[in-house]
């Protein structure tokens, strides 16, 4: 026999804030629309304060805080303290905390705070209107953050903070344009519901629609349109096994704004230790999903003892790369180890140490590329059994 689980209480601020908010928007900006119209101003500044808030959560919460994929100056931690308060979404520490058990135990109905397994409605919304028991406070994987003083002060003082941000801008910008009313409604509600709802998306739609090329353990997916939505977050499969790479869209053509933002920050000086994911590691998630799709096909179809062979034998030669890469990588450690031990003052040893360097990143570029090849060929095995099958 099946168990029901029974619904815990309904949190009445999240239901007023994340029902309410929305009846109202439907409500009253048509009428106000329909009565006095919108002009320009508020539409652009609108679009301004939902970058804004968007780009402070991808950019601070989730990225900074949450992962750790680079350091910020101070300059910019309390940017993202304060416009990640107007958007409304908890405080730093709230978020970050939710988002690393969310990582540690993904698709978990019970640990994950928001678990896709519970379905569309409850990762989207549904986990915050109620009391359930793994929206349960727990700081014990944010230590680092409690240390932060730009994120204590934001906890701390969060309600004036987010009040300041989604009531007074907006009342100020109103009273500045001569139309208190409009801008309210446009800059203050209306995009704040829209900003609540892309970011939930990535908690729902994220993990039921879209493609998983890196990885098939987890039900986060990759989705270029929900990344235009989210300011680059909807590479959320190449998200979910490098969490720790402060990109996620990793090629130069998908969008990612989040990114930009971020490199063009380092360059003047607001972000460093920005962390990257090695392309071989890329490139040996994607081989290895299609080795396991590969299999699984092969396994269903008759006939495909050859195939199946093939596979292994590019399976033997895939391992061999990885065990090549984890050799170099061992020796590129060694020797930095060793040029940290012994001062290299002549230009002979600094000469040859660039040399050296050269070899291994030529070692490196020819195992990428390696892997390139095997993942045309494992695709074309794929395509054999697919012809074999028709």
């Amino acid at each position: 026999m099946s168990t029901v689980r029974s619904k815990p209480p309904l949190n009445p601020v999240n239901t007023a804030i994340f029902v309410g908010l929305p009846l109202a928007a439907l409500i009253l900006v048509p009428f106000w629309g329909i009565y006095h119209g919108y002009d320009s101003f508020q539409w652009l500044w609108a679009l301004a304060f939902l970058y804004l808030n968007g780009l402070s959560i991808t950019g601070g919460y989730h990225r900074l805080w949450a992962h750790k994929s680079y350091d910020a100056h101070p300059a910019l931690k309390w940017f993202y303290a304060l416009w990640g308060a107007g958007a409304l979404q908890n405080s730093i520490l709230i978020w970050s905390s939710d988002h690393r058990r969310h990582h540690r135990h993904v698709d978990h109905d019970d640990l994950d705070p928001y678990s896709a397994s519970r379905g569309l409605w409850f990762s989207h919304m549904g986990w915050m209107l109620r009391e359930y028991q793994s929206n349960d406070p727990d700081f014990s994987n944010a230590r680092d953050l409690q240390r932060d003083p730009v994120v204590m002060f934001q906890h701390n003082h969060y309600v004036a903070l987010t009040v300041l941000m989604n009531v007074g801008l907006p009342l100020l910008l109103g009273i500045w344009h001569g139309d208190i009313i409009g801008t309210v409604l446009v800059v203050g509600l209306l995009r704040l519901v829209v900003n609540h709802h892309v970011t939930f998306f990535i908690n729902s739609l994220a993990h039921y629609w879209g493609s998983r090329p890196y990885t098939e353990t987890n039900s986060a997916r990759d989705n270029g349109f929900l990344a235009f939505l989210t300011y680059g977050e909807g590479y959320h499969n190449y998200h979910h096994i490098f969490q720790n790479d402060y990109r996620n869209g990793i090629r130069w053509y998908q969008w990612d704004p989040t990114k930009w933002m971020i490199a063009l920050c380092s360059r003047v000086g607001l972000a460093s230790n920005l962390s990257r994911v090695p392309n071989f590691k890329i490139q040996r998630a994607i081989l290895d999903t299609q080795f396991e799709r590969a299999r699984r096909k092969l396994e269903r179809a008759d006939n495909s003892e050859p195939l199946l062979a093939s596979l292994e034998r590019e399976y033997q030669l895939f391992t061999e790369s990885v065990n090549q890469w984890k050799a170099l990588q061992a020796e590129r450690y060694e020797r930095t180890v060793a040029e940290l031990e012994g001062a290299i003052e002549e230009r002979k040893a600094a000469l040859l140490k660039k040399w050296e360097h050269a070899a291994l990143r030529t070692k490196f570029k020819e195992l990428e590329y390696s892997l390139k090849m095997q993942r045309k060929r494992v695709a074309m095995l794929v395509q054999q059994v697919q012809l074999q099958a028709a």
